[in-house]
């Protein structure tokens, strides 16, 4: 109301301006039209090059400006209700893994599973998490086959619903980016995706590997760019990881929290440079951020698959992890904030940064206040210590992380495709309005910290067959840690 008053006022300021000085200098309509058309018919050459110099910028701009990228609609994997197991299950499982193997002695096998069962104890999971076919039988099945069948039904389960929900046809699929950071057999996942759902023969299709929890991100970031170039096509993207190869059985305590941490789960995202899907599509992509810093040894070292002592496989997290992904982090914070902050929050981090460079070095580093740029954040659900810290360094409140804390709670660390749990938990609680900013953060070996900030293009509703739908009354639930 307040920008049409001011409207009003320039137009009647103008106006009477205008008439004032008409008068003034005695002219009247009849004198402005006969100059007008004397002007016209002097320089319709120059007003001719003038219109087609115009035109022709115009229609360069239309051509070759960045194309928006919507998200028309996406799917978590809800696993089937006989792979839910509860804490106690779960830790009978590892005892009777240990025992079959017969790798140590029972005392140390004891301790071990011990181990586990303290740290799960503080994780942050609850007792519904799911985890595949081939860790519940014994003896246990590890093997290229198991592995694979775990990997369809997680990608295929995604896909399928996807496709229901949005009703494109798979051959409308011109683009295709996959995520799996451990398991990457041959034939790729992505290839395998092709032949089951007989995608065409010219689809640009990426299969990406060993890039940690935060190859999500990195998979959205290189749809994007596809489709900067190829115009008028659908892209998906999937993302997953592989557990039942990825179980650790060896005493190196490093390794087995991985064990504690990470379940079944994957997402496949349905993205858009097609104009016309804006009426329906959820969200607009606006930005995405990202900074690998395994330039520097203790970065690249903090979450390395490799070897025990034994010769067992398993990925080791050193103790410093936490450092390296809080300056990660900071990185991302310092090249994000530009992009998204409103003027008074930039030029607070700007006097702040050159007081510490330039006056005071032990000045602390201004942290920006990003709540006034976002309303929803989805934190990878890695484990608490890690919401935790981002709760903390971010100044966030306690219903700004719900969605990170109930997706580890409920679905616990299922890697890259924990922020669409999140993103899936927020429309479940019907949060999600039109012109809402997301801000999904996404942390992983190497070490990656990377961003994806998408608006709300209307008031958005949960999919069909939601992961949440099934559990969404008795959630929120109080967390005891």
């Amino acid at each position: 109301m307040k920008n049409l008053k001011t409207v009003f006022f320039k137009i009647f300021f103008i106006s009477s301006m205008a008439a004032l000085a008409m008068k003034q200098f005695q002219i009247n309509l009849d004198d402005l039209q006969n100059l007008f058309l004397h002007q016209i018919q002097n320089n319709l050459q120059t007003i001719s090059l003038l219109s087609f110099l115009v035109g022709f910028v115009w229609i360069l701009y239309m051509l070759t400006r960045p194309k928006a990228v919507y998200l028309v609609d996406f799917s978590c994997y809800l696993p089937p209700s006989h792979l839910k197991v509860n804490i106690q299950t779960l830790m009978g499982h590892a005892r009777r893994a240990r025992e079959a193997g017969m790798c140590w002695k029972n005392k140390e096998n004891d301790y071990l599973v011990d181990f586990q069962a303290k740290i799960l104890e503080r994780s942050g999971l609850g007792q519904e998490t799911y985890i595949p076919e081939g860790l519940q039988c014994f003896p246990l099945q590890q093997g290229l086959g198991a592995s694979r069948k775990e990997t369809e039904e997680v990608i295929f389960g995604a896909l399928d619903n996807l496709f229901h929900n949005t009703g494109v046809e798979p051959d409308d699929i011109g683009i295709m980016v996959v995520n799996s950071s451990t398991f990457n057999p041959t034939p790729s996942l992505a290839s395998m995706i092709v032949n089951k759902y007989k995608l065409r023969d010219n689809i640009k299709s990426l299969n990406l590997g060993g890039m940690g929890c935060s190859a999500g991100v990195i998979a959205v970031d290189a749809a994007k760019g596809l489709l900067q170039v190829h115009r008028n096509t659908y892209a998906i993207v999937v993302s997953t990881e592989n557990i039942t190869q990825n179980l650790y059985l060896g005493k190196n305590k490093s390794m087995l929290v991985t064990n504690c941490l990470f379940r079944l789960g994957g997402a496949a995202v349905l993205l858009s440079n097609r104009s016309r899907d804006r009426a329906r599509a959820k969200y607009q992509l606006l930005h995405t951020v990202r900074i690998h810093t395994g330039s520097d040894d203790r970065s690249f070292e903090c979450a390395t698959q490799e070897e025990d002592e034994d010769g067992i496989i398993g990925v080791t997290l050193t103790k410093n992890l936490p450092m390296v992904a809080a300056r990660t982090l900071k990185i991302n914070i310092a090249t994000l904030g530009p992009l998204v902050l409103p003027l008074k929050e930039k030029l607070a981090f700007f006097i702040t940064f050159v007081k510490k460079k330039y006056f005071k070095p032990e000045l602390k580093n201004y942290t920006p206040d990003f709540k006034l740029a976002f309303e929803h954040f989805c934190i990878h659900a890695g484990g608490r210590a890690l919401i935790d810290e981002l709760e903390k360094n971010l100044k966030l409140s306690p219903l700004h992380v719900e969605a990170s804390r109930m997706t580890l709670h409920r679905f616990g660390n299922t890697s890259s495709s924990s922020i669409w749990y999140e993103l899936a938990y927020t429309e479940a609680k019907g949060r999600m309005k039109e012109g809402d900013r997301i801000w999904q953060i996404a942390l992983g070996s190497g070490f990656k910290c990377n961003s994806s900030v998408w608006v709300a293009l209307r008031d958005v509703k949960p999919s069909a067959n939601s992961p949440w739908e099934d559990c969404l009354d008795r959630y929120p639930v109080e967390i005891d840690i």
